[in-house]
């Protein structure tokens, strides 16, 4: 069975690039739009991983972030913050409440962040 995967992202167009990515690299892809769908259906849909942005509507990543974490079944799924915010303080905000990891969008290509990925789920 694949991987089941949340990208929690509100532009259109970098989500869709990397759900067909992630998509065709083997993943069952789910995808949010705003911080509260987000945090539903990671609920309800216990992903094994999720990539998250940081500047959502409705509610930020951040607290999408605590949310996940204080649900027991996601406690520890990994989850990499996927932002342009890239401040020390974001950084550094984003791993205390439990990141993974964090990427900087900009410096990353979506063949690096499936590697990511795959690399951190042991694939």
């Amino acid at each position: 069975m694949p991987k089941k995967i949340l990208i929690i992202e509100d532009d259109s167009f970098l989500q869709g690039l990397a759900a067909g990515k992630l998509s065709k690299d083997g993943f069952q892809v789910l995808t949010a739009s705003t911080g509260e769908d987000a945090v539903k259906i990671a609920d309800s849909e216990n992903p094994d991983f999720v990539l998250l942005d940081l500047v959502l509507p409705t509610m930020d990543g951040f607290t999408v972030l605590e949310k996940i974490r204080s649900n027991a079944a996601l406690a520890k799924t990994p989850v990499i913050v996927f932002s342009n915010l890239s401040e020390d303080k974001d950084i550094a905000r984003a791993r205390e409440l439990g990141a993974t990891d964090f990427m900087i969008k900009s410096n990353f290509t979506l063949d690096e962040s499936s590697d990511k990925i795959k690399s951190i789920l042991g694939l």
